[in-house]
């Protein structure tokens, strides 16, 4: 199946605009062939190590034998639950090829300490982790490491057997585990995190868990030269135009998914078009939604709509979706097309989308309250049990959560946007991704939910380095369990903590409102929440 992608409405004309010189200054073949002056002077020296995700397939060929090879090995010792540690694109794409395949392979981008023991189970006789990390340096991705080590060390397991590395060579990582004995697969350093989909970092954790990742290579590897060539017909220009050049400007993209066999495809788009985009006050907003949710009931002037369907065609020809983007294709290749739009809706944007120059503030306030580790403030008020705080008094003088929301919907400009950031176990508390259709419709405006701290490889990026049209409502929760990590003077409870703190203080600097609501009784105040927001 090749890559569909349909218009109309503003999205053909801004095709009909921006596709010609795209076409005329050769924009595709001169990305296919690594050409680093198509972000600016600015950007070149970025763009230099981060382009080898366009030879990702053929890159990537030598690692399907040796990723089989060791699936079998691990099966033959009875080694079948594939337990994934990473962050961002290390854990995005996994997530979308093994539900989109139906393959077992547990993803762990958590930090909340519930999460971590879910992962860890009681029984890792049968277990295999795979630690994902271009450098190893990830806060998070290291914890989780450090855990398990020491769980599989508890249960009489030599770790060196059950661990598998995926990293950079040379990375501190690399150099620390082939000391250790760990299998180490190595992924090419020229591919930035979010573009590694088809690389080791996305192939390795999918294969052991059973995908045939050969037949996603293939798939890729049948879309290249549409991406390739210099033509009207791209479909990596036209969704790049598409998704741009919109005018009046639509700098937030509602993704859909309806109807299509591919699972989760929408979470990955949404962290590399955020991160790639979201930065000197500009960018794209992508919001992940429902065939269901309130934003395509009331189609803000600012949104523009993304439908990812099984035939493009079909939904084309129907006319049940005017002014609508409709994208089709196979996994490998919507992976590619995806990354190929992102990149040159960066050379449209006049930005460099292989930076984020944001990412690092969040991490480095974590770091310093861990190492401070400064008393909780009291909360505003306390109402069902949920504890409130603001960063700034003005949000909570209603001294209720409806109207602490209020007060914060009342911060939205009519570009504005919400983001609903969930620190908690999701595991036990998946029902409050459910929060943001309601926030949505009692906002008015378009909301984006992320679980804590995976967004923070994300969207993160975009709400600090993007337009500053953003309110922020942290859902944290107040909980005995707790995890201790082996070598470290911090708990996974006290690091989560100080992740979610350390953010909205960032948050709160760059002059966005943030309100805190600490949930102190899961069962409880999880409903309370829910009728608050309603």
């Amino acid at each position: 199946m090749t890559v569909s992608v349909h218009v109309s409405g503003a999205a053909k004309v801004a095709i009909d605009e921006l596709v010609p010189g795209l076409v005329a200054n050769l924009v595709a073949s001169r990305l296919t062939a690594g050409d680093t002056d198509l972000w600016g002077a600015d950007a070149e020296a970025e763009a230099s190590v981060r382009l080898g995700w366009v030879e990702a397939v053929s890159n990537s060929r030598p690692l399907v034998p040796e990723i089989i090879a060791l699936r079998e090995e691990l099966a033959s010792q009875g080694v079948t639950r594939v337990v994934l540690a990473g962050m961002g694109g290390s854990s995005l794409a996994p997530e979308v090829i093994a539900n989109t395949a139906g393959a077992r392979l547990a993803i762990l981008d958590s930090t909340a300490p519930a999460q971590v023991l879910d992962a860890i189970d009681d029984d890792l006789s049968d277990t295999v982790l795979v630690v994902s990390s271009k450098s190893g340096s990830t806060v998070e991705t290291d914890s989780q490491r450090r855990a398990f080590e020491a769980a599989f060390s508890d249960l009489g397991i030599d770790p060196v057997g059950r661990i598998v590395v995926v990293t950079d060579p040379g990375s501190p990582l690399d150099v620390s585990a082939r000391a250790a004995g760990y299998r180490v697969f190595n992924a090419d350093p020229n591919v930035g995190g979010r573009y590694s989909a088809l690389t080791a970092f996305g192939l390795v954790p999918s294969g052991l868990a059973g995908v045939d990742i050969a037949e996603m290579l293939d798939e890729a590897e049948a879309s290249m030269l549409q991406f390739a060539i210099d033509t009207a017909d791209n479909p990596a220009l036209r969704l790049a135009a598409a998704i741009t050049g919109i005018a009046p400007r639509r700098d937030k993209l509602g993704l859909v998914s309806d109807g299509t066999h591919i699972e989760g495809l929408p979470d990955w788009i949404e962290q590399l078009i955020a991160e790639s985009t979201g930065k000197g006050g500009t960018g794209i907003l992508p919001v992940v939604l429902l065939t269901v949710s309130p934003e395509l009931e009331a189609r803000p002037d600012d949104l523009q709509i993304v439908r990812l369907v099984d035939d493009a065609n079909e939904f084309h020809l129907s006319e049940r979706h005017p002014g609508e983007i409709l994208v089709s294709g196979t996994l490998g290749a919507q992976f590619l097309l995806w990354e190929y739009a992102t990149a040159i809706a960066g050379h449209l944007l006049g930005i460099n989308p292989f930076d984020q120059p944001d990412v690092e503030s969040a991490k480095l306030a974590a770091r310093g309250l861990l190492d401070a580790r400064p008393e909780t403030t009291a909360p505003a008020f306390v109402q069902d049990g949920i504890e409130v705080r603001a960063s700034d008094a003005a949000l909570t003088e209603s001294g209720t959560i409806e109207g602490v929301m209020d007060a914060l919907w009342a911060r939205l400009d009519d570009d504005g946007y919400v983001s609903v950031q969930a620190y908690v176990d999701r595991t036990t508390m998946s029902q409050l991704q459910g929060l943001r259709e309601m926030v949505a419709a009692d906002s008015g405006r378009p909301a984006t939910f992320g679980w804590g701290p995976r967004f923070l490889h994300s969207t993160g990026q975009y709400h600090k380095g993007g337009p500053a049209q953003g309110v922020f409502l942290q859902i944290l929760e107040r909980t005995d369990v707790d995890l201790e990590i082996p070598g470290r003077p911090f708990t996974f409870g006290q690091l989560i903590a100080a992740q979610a703190a350390g953010d909205a203080a960032v948050l709160a600097e760059h002059g966005r409102p943030v309100v805190s609501l600490t949930i102190t009784d899961a069962a409880d105040d999880i409903l309370a929440l829910f009728e608050a927001a309603q």
